[in-house]
């Protein structure tokens, strides 16, 4: 039954939520390397052997939410908080740009101080230093009007992953003040206005069943994202999570096979998380369907304070040696690291 419903979803692209519940409660090896087999057939057709390099530049920890899971969430009195100006993130971005580098990822606690007119100032600097560049904003939940000045600024792509799409999950992991329904409601104005849009979620967070993972597989299936960012869950000791188990390697992997059968040209990372979980994760990410890693440009000196789970790695290596350490690793599964600035495009290989 599993090898058929496999076969349902690479022919017809998506399952109903019970079929998709019973795949991701009746896997085994042998499903995932069928479904394998089929997921990574589909991204070397999009995409070859092409892995996007996107240039993470961390410029604050600072977060006035106080989402449970999250180690820079307001209430961690044990965060060594930090914010780059606009001069050191610039400085991120020529080194990128001299290593190859072509798209630029803001990320950052959504963090007050930075107001509009400095967020506005940043992103058109960027712009005119690097206009053959993309620039992608991972900043939060803002309004429609905030979104749509960034986007006039310069900037091109937004993650902002929806971590649950049931409310009552959503509900466990983030505090009454946080609603599930206008973060999705965030991503539709990021799709309005003309943005690249990211989402995604956390695979194996406190109290999350099947159901809820299935129900977020058809909540991405109808928004049609540009991009997809899943990882394992992974817990910070100075959270209320700190005593819950990680999440699942397998499942995450499976996923990310289910998702590039769901949207074949999506663009899907093979996340820092993966790689903090297993030594190979990144590698295992891309076999298993992903096409985009994200090398850290944030200066060594504020890596370790951006530590929003427990071992994350990466955080000691200069941006030049981690690209060098990935290229290597890309090399040797077959794929190749490239200058370029990934786009979606709008593929139809049906």
């Amino acid at each position: 039954m599993m090898l058929s419903l496999v076969d349902k979803l690479h022919r017809e692209k998506v399952l109903s939520k019970e079929e998709f519940t019973a795949l991701l409660d009746g896997f085994d090896k042998n499903i995932m390397q069928y479904l394998f087999s089929k997921s990574r057939a589909v991204a070397d057709r999009v995409f070859g052997n092409k892995i996007y390099i996107r240039g993470l530049i961390e410029f604050t920890n600072y977060c006035k939410n106080d989402c449970y899971y999250c180690g820079i969430r307001r209430s961690n009195h044990n965060a060594e908080r930090y914010r780059l100006e606009k001069e050191e993130i610039l400085a991120c971005c020529r080194q990128g740009y001299s290593l190859g580098f072509r798209t630029f990822v803001l990320q950052g606690g959504e963090d007050l101080w930075y107001t509009d007119e400095k967020l506005v100032d940043i992103i058109s600097s960027v712009r005119n230093a690097y206009p053959d560049c993309a620039i992608t904003l991972s900043i939060g939940e803002k309004t429609y009007e905030q979104y749509l000045a960034y986007y006039k600024a310069g900037a091109n792509r937004y993650l902002l992953r929806h971590e649950t799409a049931n409310a009552e999950h959503y509900s466990k992991l983030h505090p009454q003040a946080q609603s599930p329904e206008y973060r999705k409601r965030c991503l539709y104005y990021l799709k309005e206005i003309g943005y690249q849009v990211g989402t995604g979620f956390m695979v194996g967070s406190p109290w999350q069943t099947s159901g809820n993972i299935a129900e977020d597989l058809l909540f991405i299936k109808n928004l049609k994202p540009h991009m997809i960012g899943i990882g394992p869950f992974i817990p910070h000791k100075d959270t209320q999570f700190a005593g819950f188990p990680q999440g699942s390697l397998d499942l995450t992997l499976l996923l990310i096979g289910i998702l590039r059968l769901m949207i074949p040209n999506a663009l899907i990372p093979a996340t820092t998380a993966l790689g903090t979980i297993h030594p190979k994760g990144r590698e295992l990410g891309i076999l298993a369907g992903a096409n985009v890693v994200m090398p850290n440009l944030s200066p060594v000196n504020v890596r370790k304070k951006y530590i929003l789970y427990d071992n994350k790695i990466c955080t000691s290596e200069e941006a030049a040696e981690c690209q060098f350490c990935l290229q290597e690793r890309m090399k040797k599964i077959g794929y190749e690291l490239v200058v370029d600035r990934g786009d979606y495009k709008e593929i139809d290989i049906s």
